[in-house]
Order: C-alpha cells, then structure tokens, then sequence
C-alpha cells in the first residue's frame, strides 16, 4: 500500500472524504447535480470550505432538489444570502436556480446520470497518474462537457469545475498509483 493522495492532508474530515467519497462512482442524477452545484461553490476557494459547510447547504438548499429550487426567486436568494453557514454568493446562488432548471429541462435524474456517464461509456476513466502535479486541473473531455452543460442552460461550470466534479463523483479515477483509496 502506498500513500494516499497528498491533496487531503491530514484533516480527518478532508482523509474521510478522500478515502470513503472522492473518486468513488456515484451513479444518481440528483446527487450528480448536488456535487456539480457544491463543486460551483467551490470556485475560488478550497475544498474543505465546502466540506465544513456541506450540511449547512443541503439544509438551506432543501436537501438540493432541484424540482424545488427551480421554482425559487428573490425571497429565496435574499434568505440565503443571510445565511452565514453557506457561501454567500449571489451569482451562485442564482446559478443554483439556474442549474436547477437547467438539469429539470434536460430530463431530470435519470437523463442527467445518463448524460454524464455517457462522456466516458457507462464506467469510470482510469488515470495512472503517479504524483499530484501529474494530474491536469482540466482535460479535452472536462472542456467538452463544460460546453455542452453551459449550451443547456448551466452555469458555473467551467472545465476545471467539471474536472474536479468528474474526479468527486468517479467518472475519472485520478487516484495516484499507490493510493489505497485508488480501487482498481
């Protein structure tokens, strides 16, 4: 056994993460949408921000449901801006409105799961990437899909957020060789 990815350090809750989540396949349409809203909220700041406030989102988000949100408006933004357990960013927040109605336009859960699983035929990409400055912040692929997600209606979802998404939700394993969390 090797040493796990050196990006998590030694936070327990970041080692938890890394070692139960991160990479790990996850094949729900709406948990897909939840991680690509978090990992837009993420943007400019560090992972384990959005670890620490995780819950504080999922409650003020109603447990991101996106047939929910999509009906939000200002009320809803103008509550969650003074909600000091969630990143308080207006054009995220009315982005998450946005995607909402975005992923709902596309299909929803199942249409969403196999849209996204579709960019890599239905299993997880294999990186064999051996330190962490071998691995890219985007990819050709995370590109492609950041153009055809904005083309939908989403936003926030540059091709390094994508990236980051596809690595948390396992469509790529960028594990580095010698991890024990790598599972291949």
């Amino acid at each position: 056994m090797g040493d796990r990815c050196g990006w998590c350090g030694e936070d327990p809750l970041y080692v938890s993460y890394h070692d139960e989540e991160w990479g790990v396949p996850e094949y729900d349409g709406r948990a897909l949408w939840e991680k690509l809203i978090l990992d837009g909220f993420q943007a400019g700041l560090s992972w384990i921000t959005i670890l620490r406030k995780r819950d504080a989102f999922r409650d003020a988000f109603e447990g991101f449901r996106p047939e929910v949100i999509a009906g939000w408006g200002e009320p809803e933004v103008a509550r969650l801006l003074q909600n000091e357990g969630i990143i308080r960013h207006r054009g995220k927040i009315e982005a998450t409105i946005g995607n909402a109605q975005a992923y709902l336009d596309m299909g929803g859960a199942d249409v969403f799961a196999d849209r996204m699983w579709g960019y890599v035929g239905g299993s997880p990409l294999i990186n064999s990437f051996r330190t962490l400055s071998d691995v890219p912040p985007s990819t050709a692929l995370s590109t492609q899909v950041s153009k055809d997600l904005k083309k939908a209606g989403f936003k926030f979802c540059g091709p390094t957020i994508v990236y980051a998404w596809m690595q948390a939700c396992g469509l790529v394993n960028d594990h580095i060789v010698g991890c024990p969390a790598r599972r291949v």
